[in-house]
């Protein structure tokens, strides 16, 4: 924003940072709130501490001091952001997004700084990388939470955790556990979340899914092209083994005998069953080249659980990129069985909400540019940018948003958006009978999909030829 927009726009963030005031003990340190917050919403280029200060007028020590040094409650301050959310912008159809973030840095003091693999740069890279928990519904999203991955070389070194101010009790997690207690924090502040969807970092890991359907959660998520499972689950044995009566007996439960074993779920395209399957084409959303169209096949099958043995039914969909066929995605979701592929292909292709997310806190807020050796300044200041956001965020709601760029996809939070997905060619019979979440029925008209279908934004669906909805 320009000095201008910021000059309008003062008295209505002066009373939305009002409602942080109780996470700041004194006056004094209360004020450095709103001078960290317009610094990363105005239009200077560089938005670390010092051009912030130095834009203000502000002695550099004492805004960095303000980060790192100075008594105040940012953990209240993340909590209340997330109450807002849950007050003010939650409501049906609303999705979590999990993913990370990688941001290259020189020197080895910013805490858990290594070389790492870098999405930022493309290339292994000497980087920090914090994982995040994006809120998303219809056409609003935000970033609710944020973490820093801590390597297990700076784990082990806790004289150079100490030096960084990591305390002692933070230890190497793996992302997909930084992931969940991001999501323990926002069921704890009232969140809720219909559907959740991540890539197949996390995906891959089965203990994150069991962990998901352990607390009630629907997810639609990218999994490796090596996931394990069974399209027939073979039959499990619970009785002991004792061969000849005697020795040790064979472990239960255990596979019986010349079952077969588990396959990965690329090679699960030879089955019959997906092999003879008709590729269906969808149009995702409209690209800057044209509509984005997917060819998806879909199947239930059982996953194989840490123990070796059938874990719980899934549904599987793989779906592949009309214009690169070499381009395959595998997607697993423990929706109910009924649910139609739409609605889960609608959660999967939802993760540009936070990559969106990520792009504006990086170019228009400055998350990426915290310069500090301290881990309490990072952190606050992963806080503080999620704040700066989220009114940056309501904002642009309040005003109309900004109108669908060439791709069909909206500004930050738009008003319009991408249409809900539609199924080029004719609609199958046995889809639209089994579709009940949202999917229409033979022989009606499409319709805005129902309130079980998480819908990008308020635009409703176009008619097109060709285009019929599922």
């Amino acid at each position: 924003m320009d000095v201008q927009q910021l000059r309008k726009l003062r008295p209505k963030l002066r009373k939305f940072l009002g409602r942080f005031d109780d996470c700041f003990p004194r006056k004094d340190t209360r004020a450095h709130l709103p001078v960290y917050v317009s610094g990363q919403l105005s239009d200077i280029p560089e938005k670390s501490v010092e051009p912030i200060a130095i834009n203000v007028g502000v002695p550099v020590r004492t805004l960095q001091e303000f980060l790192s040094q100075h008594a105040w409650y940012h953990d209240r301050a993340r909590d209340r952001l997330q109450q807002l959310v849950r007050d003010e912008h939650a409501g049906p159809n609303s999705i979590a997004v999990f993913d990370e973030t990688s941001d290259v840095k020189k020197g080895d003091k910013t805490p858990g700084v290594q070389r790492q693999w870098c999405g930022a740069a493309g290339k292994t890279e000497n980087c920090i990388v914090t994982v995040h928990l994006a809120y998303a519904r219809d056409g609003f999203h935000c970033l609710l939470d944020g973490e820093l991955f801590l390597p297990e070389a700076w784990s082990e070194d806790r004289d150079r955790c100490r030096e960084a101010g990591i305390p002692d009790e933070m230890v190497y997690r793996p992302k997909w556990v930084i992931a969940l207690e991001l999501y323990g924090r926002a069921i704890a502040n009232g969140l809720h979340f219909d559907w959740a969807t991540f890539d197949e970092g996390y995906g891959g890991k089965p203990e994150f899914l069991r962990e998901l359907t352990a607390r009630g959660q629907r997810f639609v998520g990218e999994v490796p092209r090596n996931f394990m499972g069974w399209v027939d689950p073979p039959r499990v044995v619970t009785r002991p083994y004792h061969k000849h009566r005697r020795g040790r007996g064979r472990k239960v439960p255990r596979l019986a005998s010349g079952s077969r074993p588990a396959r990965r779920v690329d090679e699960m395209l030879k089955d019959p069953r997906l092999r003879d399957q008709p590729w269906r084409r969808y149009r995702i959303k409209d690209g800057h080249k044209g509509p984005m169209i997917w060819e998806v096949k879909h199947l239930r099958f059982h996953s194989m659980g840490g123990d070796g043995l059938p874990g719980e039914e899934l549904h599987l969909v793989v779906a592949r990129d009309v214009l690169n066929p070499d381009e395959l995605k595998f997607f697993v979701s423990n929706a109910p069985a009924g649910t139609s592929v739409q609605v889960m292909l609608l959660v999967a292709f939802s993760r540009w909400r936070v990559e969106r997310c990520f792009e504006d806190q990086k170019g228009e807020i400055g998350l990426d540019q915290y310069e500090g050796r301290r881990y309490r300044g990072l952190k606050r200041h992963l806080v503080l940018s999620c704040i700066s956001y989220l009114f940056l965020s309501r904002v642009r709601q309040e005003l109309g948003g900004e109108k669908p760029g060439a791709d069909g996809v909206p500004g930050t939070h738009g008003g319009g958006g991408v249409d809900p997905v539609l199924m080029v060619g004719p609609e199958p019979a046995a889809e639209a009978a089994g579709a009940d979440l949202g999917g229409d029925r033979p022989g009606t008209t499409p319709q805005r999909p129902g309130a079980a279908l998480p819908h990008q934004a308020d635009a409703s669906p176009v008619a097109r030829p060709g285009h019929q909805a599922d």
